[in-house]
């Protein structure tokens, strides 16, 4: 593998990004994002019937099938990447679509959910953080104020304006550790991702995100060693077979599709408050497919960070090419 340095190939030539290209960039990403939120529609289906693991590993080789042919007219980028690179697409590809989802689904199990759950909303931080340090990013105007709305707004959307814990120490254990992983490593993911589609075409990066995460998959399958539980009967199998293309190709590969597009132009620390938009939608759906009403704290949560993503989008936020 060429260092990054020595590479002959530039894929995408520095030229300036518009204002315009950039907010139609941020909100791809929150379009990207606000896919995600359709997720518990195939799901919770799915899971009936396989664990989680087996349900992530088929969604992968689903959409490995699909996307191969796109890596395979573009084999031509890999030439030109450094081990640099090849280090951001496994924490991509394993960091943030195998292990990350592992983490939070552990930590789940080992403490207090309402814990884990606020303390994976810190996510955007840790994005931050690292943007800042590896791909020395400016932050838009007033971007502090506008990140504590946004997180504002995403806490009532799920805890409302009760506290979701009864003593700090609901913190210090074993699943909120979990949890704090799971938020690293998702944030980190953005910062690839960002890194990655400034050296390569988005529907590569996307490609390989999938790809490179199948014997990872595969290893944590067979270790996990449940057995499988397809639906035997045809009427069964056919509801499987279409529910587990949806969640595949929707909030799993068209999301990622959209998502890793307007990251060409979006920064990565801008990116990680356009992903708030998972949660707004997921409330959405909740109230939409599963009867689950809106309440006052929801509604004034959905206004908050909607309110914060319309006033980053304003500002021109064009990230280097």
């Amino acid at each position: 593998m060429e260092n990054a340095s020595s590479a002959t190939i530039q894929v995408h030539p520095s030229r300036p990004v518009s204002g315009s290209r950039a907010r139609s960039g941020f909100w791809l990403v929150v379009l990207g994002a606000a896919l995600w939120g359709v997720d518990p529609l195939f799901r919770l289906i799915l899971l009936k019937s396989i664990t989680s693991a087996q349900l992530v590993l088929l969604e992968h080789i689903l959409i490995a099938l699909v996307v191969a042919p796109t890596l395979w007219k573009n084999r031509q980028e890999l030439k030109g990447i450094g081990w640099k690179h090849v280090g951001a697409l496994l924490f991509i590809s394993w960091g943030g679509s195998a292990i990350a989802t592992i983490l939070f689904t552990m930590g789940l199990t080992h403490g207090d959910a309402n814990a884990v759950l606020l303390l994976q909303k810190l996510q955007p931080l840790f994005a931050i953080l690292l943007a800042r340090f590896l791909l020395k990013e400016s932050l838009p105007r007033r971007f502090a104020l506008l990140f504590l709305i946004a997180l504002a707004g995403t806490y009532l959307l799920t805890f409302g304006f009760s506290v979701p814990f009864g003593h700090w120490n609901d913190f210090i254990q074993v699943g909120s550790l979990l949890s704090l992983g799971a938020a690293a490593l998702w944030g980190g993911s953005t910062v690839m991702g960002r890194m990655m589609v400034g050296q390569m075409k988005y529907e590569t990066v996307t490609s390989l995100r999938f790809i490179l995460a199948l014997p990872l998959l595969l290893a944590v399958t067979w270790n996990e060693g449940a057995a499988w539980h397809l639906p035997t009967e045809a009427s069964g199998m056919a509801a499987f077979s279409l529910n587990l293309l949806g969640q595949a190709l929707l909030p799993g590969l068209l999301s990622l599709l959209v998502y890793y597009k307007g990251l060409t132009t979006t920064k990565a620390s801008v990116a990680t408050l356009a992903e708030l938009s998972f949660p707004m939608v997921g409330v959405l759906v909740n109230w939409i497919a599963f009867q689950q009403m809106v309440t006052v704290a929801q509604a004034v949560g959905f206004i908050l960070i909607w309110f914060s993503l319309f006033v980053i989008s304003r500002q021109s936020q064009p990230a280097p090419a």
